[in-house]
C-alpha cells in the first residue's frame, strides 16, 4: 500500500504516530508480533481491513 500511495516510512510515521522502526519491520516482512493498538493504526491511515495488510504463510 505504500508503494502505490508512494509513501516512505517516515511519511506513515509523522502521519500515524507510530514508532518508525514498527513500520520498517512490517514493510521488510520481517516483524515478530504486532500490537492491535498498532495495527488499527494503519487499518484507519490506510482505510483498509487486517487482512490487507497481513498474510499467513503456512510453515514449510
Amino acid at each position: 500500500m505504500m508503494g502505490e500511495r508512494k509513501l516512505k516510512i517516515m511519511d506513515v510515521a509523522r502521519e500515524t504516530g507510530l514508532n518508525r522502526n514498527t513500520i520498517t519491520l512490517l514493510y521488510k516482512e520481517t516483524a515478530q508480533r504486532i500490537d492491535f493498538a498498532a495495527l488499527e493504526t494503519l487499518c484507519i491511515y490506510f482505510g483498509c481491513e487486517v487482512g490487507d495488510l497481513l498474510e499467513v504463510y503456512p510453515d514449510k
